[in-house]
């Protein structure tokens, strides 16, 4: 039983060694690799879509509602601020595993296609199969949950969660009546001045991870100083 497992395990290493000798074995292997990491890239794609809709919707609906009775609640905004907030962290999630596909998909595109396009550049990275190799071997995130809600927040909830709190500040005021703003932004037994200051750290922590700067690691991302790298080069 030993020896036909170590026979089988010499068998797996030969065949390993026969694909990666023949150029045109090797050249078929990438190729059905590539087209399928850019199907879970594509999937994991429509992911995030269907996250954004989600919330989108949601949105819409507590926001016709909020407005629909000078009566009902400003504070059922706030809680559509909470609910897009969640959104935001699960399509984060989502996000992590997006990079791991596009990720691969990239090193395909830098080093494989991009090279046989124009072969005079050589490759992005000397040892790309290499780390390809890696990455199948022990799969990883790239990027960290926080890059993942930065990135969210640039490219669509910082505009989702704007207009939330625009739609409550005037919630809030154009229905004020004889009573002050703070007295207005009350809630049950909270005071008012407590839920300003709740919703002023709320976003003033959206804007720190939006604009804190950091090194971004998400790969593939389209960037102006990477536009500005390739005139360079060019």
């Amino acid at each position: 039983m030993g020896e036909d497992t170590e026979q089988g395990a010499a068998d797996e290493v030969d065949l390993g060694n026969e694909v990666a000798s023949d150029v045109s074995e090797m050249s078929s292997v990438l190729g059905d690799a590539y087209r399928g990491e850019l199907d879970r890239e594509t999937t994991w794609r429509e992911r995030l879509d269907q996250t954004t809709t989600w919330a989108v919707t949601v949105m819409a609906a507590i926001l016709t509602w909020a407005f629909s009775s000078p009566d009902n609640p400003h504070y059922v905004i706030l809680v559509g601020v909470l609910a897009v907030g969640l959104f935001l962290l699960i399509e984060a999630r989502r996000y992590r595993d997006y990079d791991v596909y596009r990720s691969r998909v990239r090193l395909f595109q830098e080093n494989l296609l991009a090279d046989a396009l124009d072969p005079s550049r050589g490759s992005e990275h000397e040892d790309w199969r290499s780390e390809l190799s890696g990455d199948y071997r022990d799969p990883t995130m790239k990027i960290t949950m926080l890059e993942a809600v930065a990135n969210r927040l640039r490219r669509i909830y910082l505009a989702l969660v704007t207009v939330l709190l625009l739609a409550w500040l005037f919630r809030i005021t154009a229905y004020v009546g004889e009573t002050g703003v703070v007295e207005a932004a009350s809630i049950g037994s909270l005071p008012g001045i407590l839920v300003l200051t709740v919703v002023t750290a709320f976003y003033g922590t959206v804007l720190a991870i939006v604009l804190w700067p950091r090194e971004r690691k998400a790969k593939g991302e389209f960037r102006d100083r990477e536009v500005g790298d390739w005139k360079d080069a060019n």
